[in-house]
């Protein structure tokens, strides 16, 4: 029992500093479930781990799950075992010298500008229709994640200049734009809900959650056809792959973004690549005999 009493605590302090850092609730619970999976294998205090036990566990796990799950897990534990020692309560890292294995990025998905539009179209319907089309508008016009639409407020915008100071990873403000589809319907949301504070909240005037506006997102798509599993991230990746395509640089990309790193924001020029070697393929007239 003492054990699980002490997790319990590390776990409230483990969670108190990823709030701070503005971790997603989805991120929080799945390094929740990871830490308490490593505790269930231990059936002790997680503080107590060395190097080989921490080693034992990967590998453990490296032959039942997959390799992204793996690096998952690792960069929980290298979290976790960081804030212990920011915390002071533990003197050395067992995770110091773990390295995560590589995992091979697999593209983003994305919708096209016809699909989008459907998209748009069965928001649209209903009786918070205007509440769910101003979603799907400015997840794809602004880029921004989930976590950051539910907590935009109405004195976050300007509406003049067509922009929003958004709180990222890291507590970090940027900013991003919309423009005139956003602007109509964000105007005409705001004065038919009487918005003073929060922009998105529920049916019983709180806040919106992330859940809710992915639980929104899937009614929609249930109602149509599109291949794709669109989700918030979905309209995130559209808005980057469809910002390139159109020419815009990808460092101008990175900052609407959010990415600290460049590297994060290249991934969605292969996307662009893909799609030029489609187009091509298609449309080039010498593709040999068999085409």
């Amino acid at each position: 029992m003492k054990d699980k009493f002490a997790l319990k605590n590390y776990i409230v302090v483990f969670i108190n500093n990823l709030s701070r850092k503005n971790y997603s609730n989805k991120s929080v619970n799945s390094y929740i479930s990871d830490l308490y999976l490593m505790y269930v294998y231990f059936k002790k205090d997680l503080i107590y781990l060395n190097e080989d036990d921490v080693r034992d566990y990967i590998k453990h796990v490296s032959n039942n799950e997959k390799d992204s799950s793996v690096k998952r897990k690792i960069s929980c534990l290298k979290t976790f075992y960081k804030i212990m020692i920011k915390e002071k309560l533990i003197s050395e890292d067992p995770m110091k010298k773990i390295i995560a294995p590589k995992v091979g990025k697999s593209l983003p998905k994305f919708v096209y500008y016809n699909e989008l539009l459907e998209i748009i179209d069965e928001a649209n319907k209903g009786k918070d229709g205007i509440r769910n089309r101003l979603i799907i508008e400015l997840l794809y016009a602004t880029g921004v994640r989930v976590s950051e639409l539910v907590n935009i407020k109405v004195n976050d915008i300007d509406f003049d200049n067509r922009k929003i100071v958004v709180l990222g990873k890291g507590n970090k403000e940027r900013v991003v734009y919309f423009g005139d589809y956003a602007y109509d319907i964000l105007k005409k949301y705001i004065r038919g809900y009487e918005i003073k504070d929060y922009l998105f909240i529920n049916n019983k005037g709180k806040v919106m959650s992330d859940r809710s506006v992915r639980y929104i997102i899937d009614n929609i798509m249930n109602k149509l056809s599109i291949n794709t599993h669109v989700t918030p991230h979905v309209l995130r990746h559209s808005f980057a792959t469809d910002m390139l395509n159109n020419g815009c640089d990808i460092r101008i990309v990175q900052e609407l973004l959010g990415h600290t790193s460049l590297k994060a924001t290249e991934i969605y020029t292969h996307v662009t690549n893909e799609r030029v070697k489609e187009v091509y393929y298609n449309c080039f007239p010498r593709r040999g005999e068999n085409e």
